[in-house]
C-alpha cells in the first residue's frame, strides 16, 4: 500500500493457538454445524405450525386450557409433532451451548465439566419431556367433569 508516497506494510498477527494436525475419523464439528442448519429450518416449520394451530385456529388463545391440550394429545399426529419439536429444539439448543462452551471455556477441566453438565441436563430434559408427552392422561380420575374435554365423558 502507498500512503502519501511512502510504502506501508501490513502484518498479520500470529494466531494464539497452534495449528492442529489433521485428525482421522468423523468430523463432529462439521456434522454439528450441518445439524444446526437443518434443525433450524425444520424447527421454523414446527414452531410456526404449533403457534398457528394454538393461536389462530378456532377461538385463538382463549381456547387454550387443559381440555385443548388433552384434545391435541389424543391425536397421534400432534404427539409426534410436539415430540419432534421437543427433541429438535433441545438438541439444537444444547449444540449451541456446546459451541459457546468451546469458544469461551479456556481450561480443559472447566470445558469437560460444562460439557458433562450440558449432556446430563439435556438427557434429563429429553426424558422428562418425552415422558410427559407420551404418559399424558387426558381424562385423569377424580377431576371435575366441567374441566375435562368432552370426549372424557364417553370414556368414563
Amino acid at each position: 500500500m502507498c500512503l502519501g508516497g511512502k510504502a506501508m506494510s501490513v502484518t498479520i498477527e500470529t494466531p494464539r493457538s497452534p495449528i492442529r494436525p489433521e485428525k482421522r475419523g468423523i468430523n463432529w464439528e462439521k456434522w454439528g454445524w450441518i445439524y444446526m442448519r437443518a434443525s433450524g429450518i425444520v424447527l421454523v416449520v414446527l414452531i410456526f405450525g404449533h403457534l398457528f394451530v394454538n393461536l389462530m385456529v378456532g377461538e385463538g388463545v382463549k381456547a387454550i386450557d387443559f381440555a385443548f391440550v388433552a384434545g391435541k394429545f389424543t391425536d397421534p399426529f400432534w404427539v409426534v409433532w410436539d415430540t419432534a419439536m421437543l427433541w429438535l429444539a433441545l438438541i439444537h439448543g444444547a449444540n449451541g451451548m456446546r459451541t459457546l462452551v468451546n469458544d469461551y471455556a479456556t481450561q480443559a477441566t472447566t470445558r469437560r465439566i460444562l460439557h458433562a453438565s450440558l449432556l446430563v441436563s439435556t438427557i434429563a430434559l429429553l426424558a422428562l419431556g418425552t415422558l410427559t408427552i407420551y404418559a399424558f392422561d387426558p381424562c385423569p380420575a377424580g377431576s371435575p367433569a366441567e374441566l375435562l374435554p368432552s370426549f372424557c365423558a364417553e370414556v368414563m
